[in-house]
């Protein structure tokens, strides 16, 4: 009977937390286009430095700030056309090839991981120059050891700094994680086998296997995160002790577990994450849907979205229907950035 009434009592909270939460557009008109009120298929979302909304406006082909004070958008780096292009010149005449997430470093300087160009690019902030700083360019799976500009990539998806300032870089075509010393220059595999296999939980690190590295953030700890999306889960990677622990997700496809523990729960294709708090939000793209985990209990709760796809209607968050939502942030006020991304809006939860 306590139980029961404890999980009623969970669910009362929940969904009294929903409704006192509401969900706008910061921008997007709901059609591609490229301007102050429009974006194409945003993916990744930051708060920068500076207090202003930094985001990946893929199919412009450009990274691009939002003042949240007067609403008015900048080019950061991209001249809108698709290629590799610009290494040593200015940000904005440089050509990227689907920019997916963006990370700042402790210098305030903006770091770029390309899927298409297979590369990790910096963004001087200072002078606006644009450099590779992992990558080749061409698909491949080579390097470690050496300088990761000599390294080659595939695929890769998504980047984050931990306490140390350590890159980590999700290799998702080569089911890799890999690790970036920036003093050095030198780039490592980190983890995973290059297999698309299952991965155990409690495993080590070295010898497992990950199945889709999608998405990567880190704890104030120096947890890392992982969102693998193939394998329909997420784990948090403990860097003392070298082992990789089941956070949510049975690896099987499928929408269903919320109230509940997290690891008794289905993701489809998670793509997204962002830690904030003790809690993990997790982009739950293929569901059309944010999750939360509570770390503290291991439960998870659906904070945005129908479960359809569509576009609206806003501000009630468990109506609003989104559209393979990709990018997620969140800021030290709690307030949810998320990259809605073909409804071509940006929204805000708060």
């Amino acid at each position: 009977m306590r139980t029961l009434l404890g999980f009623l009592s969970l669910v009362l909270l929940t969904t009294s937390l929903a409704q006192s939460q509401s969900v706008s557009t910061l921008i997007g008109t709901g059609v591609p286009g490229f301007s102050d009120t429009q974006v194409n298929n945003p993916y990744g979302v930051v708060i920068g430095p500076d207090g202003q909304l930094y985001f990946c406006d893929l199919d412009n082909q450009r990274i691009r700030s939002l003042n949240l004070k007067t609403r008015a958008t900048k080019t950061i780096a991209g001249d809108g056309r698709r290629g590799y292009s610009g290494d040593g010149g200015p940000a904005i005449a440089a050509s990227l090839n689907m920019p997916h997430e963006i990370r700042f470093d402790k210098k305030d300087d903006l770091y770029i991981v390309e899927r298409d160009n297979h590369t990790v690019r910096k963004v001087d902030m200072k002078t606006g120059i644009i450099s590779t700083i992992a990558g080749t360019g061409v698909a491949g799976f080579s390097g470690d050891g050496g300088p990761a500009s000599k390294a080659q990539l595939r695929s890769p998806h998504s980047i984050v700094f931990d306490r140390d300032g350590i890159l980590f870089i999700c290799d998702v075509g080569n089911h890799r994680i890999r690790r970036l010393d920036l003093k050095s220059g030198i780039i490592e595999t980190y983890a995973g086998t290059g297999e698309r296999k299952p991965t155990p939980d409690g495993a080590t690190l070295t010898g497992t296997p990950l199945n889709g590295p999608r998405t990567i953030d880190v704890d104030n700890q120096g947890n890392l995160y992982l969102a693998l999306r193939e394998g329909n889960a997420i784990y948090r990677i403990d860097p003392k002790l070298k082992k990789i622990f089941l956070v949510a997700g049975t690896g099987e496809q499928g929408y269903t577990g919320d109230n509940g523990p997290a690891t008794k729960a289905k993701l489809s294709g998670p793509k997204g994450l962002a830690y904030a708090n003790q809690k993990l939000f997790v982009v739950d793209t293929e569901n059309q849907v944010i999750r939360r985990i509570e770390l503290r209990t291991g439960v998870i709760t659906t904070i945005l979205g129908s479960g359809e796809r569509g576009d609206g209607p806003e501000p009630n968050p468990l109506k609003c229907k989104l559209n393979r939502p990709h990018g997620v942030f969140v800021d030290r006020k709690g307030v949810v950035y998320v990259g809605d991304s073909e409804a071509h809006r940006i929204r805000i939860l708060r």
